[in-house]
């Protein structure tokens, strides 16, 4: 990481009137989230299409559920670590000008502390009823393996967006608008593949002139890299950090 990329980075965050960021598995992963996704396509050695898609649910839910139950259970265990409360020393900043967008689910940037959060990809703290509807915060304890929705007894299905699966709209909506009217987007911790995600980068560039300034927080360059104007290269748990002293915010 150079120190005149991370000095360049605070001077673009002090003049910015809003700041969006984008985070992604490598944030979690500094807490001892597994990314889940390895280089053979296999979420723990399951095709995604059997454990994260809605065709997997309907043949085999109990398998889906034991899938997201041991997510669950080690998201239990897991704590924030310093880039997560270096987001919430933004935040603190910022105010209502600031916007966490998070394609990860363990809801880790919540318990750090973030309040503007837009999880895009959905909760492992919530289900969702395929009879009512209700979307309801059941924590992280375990639910078995066949869940019912205490209101209706319908079936539950965790709150997740699933391939083949289109965003929230109203999540999807007020990231879109946050990434469009920011001043600097930070991309922290994601490889920039996943779409409709990663395009908030490109949003951002060219929602407006002159276009956000792009920060890129990730361990080595990424497909992030070409919208990038500056790349923070290194565990975002320390980089996050020095960015914020720089500012002269605490971070908790």
């Amino acid at each position: 990481m150079n120190d005149s990329d991370l000095a360049q980075a605070a001077d673009w965050l002090r003049a910015a009137q809003r700041v969006c960021v984008l985070t992604g598995a490598g944030v979690s992963a500094e807490s001892g989230i597994p990314t889940f996704r390895a280089a053979d396509g296999l979420w723990e050695g399951h095709r995604i299409e059997d454990v994260a898609s809605p065709g997997g649910f309907e043949r085999d839910p109990a398998l889906v559920w034991d899938f997201y139950n041991a997510r669950r259970a080690n998201a239990r265990v897991v704590t924030p670590n310093p880039g997560h409360y270096a987001l919430v020393a933004l935040e603190d900043r910022w105010g209502d000008r600031f916007t966490l967008a998070t394609q990860n689910v363990d809801g880790l940037h919540r318990i750090a502390g973030s309040r503007n959060v837009l999880e895009v990809h959905g909760s492992l703290h919530r289900t969702q009823c395929l009879r009512c509807c209700k979307v309801a915060d059941r924590g992280l304890e375990p639910l078995g393996d066949a869940p019912e929705c205490p209101l209706c007894d319908g079936r539950l299905r965790p709150d997740i967006v699933w391939f083949g699966e289109s965003l929230p709209e109203d999540i999807w909506a007020a990231a879109l608008h946050a990434a469009a009217e920011c001043d600097v987007l930070l991309v922290v911790g994601t490889s920039a593949v996943v779409h409709p995600a990663a395009s908030l980068i490109p949003i951002a560039k060219r929602a407006k002139t002159p276009g956000a300034k792009v920060v890129e927080i990730n361990l080595t360059p990424t497909e992030a890299s070409r919208h990038a104007d500056i790349g923070l290269y290194g565990p975002s748990g320390q980089v996050l950090p020095k960015l914020v002293a720089l500012l002269g915010e605490p971070v908790a």
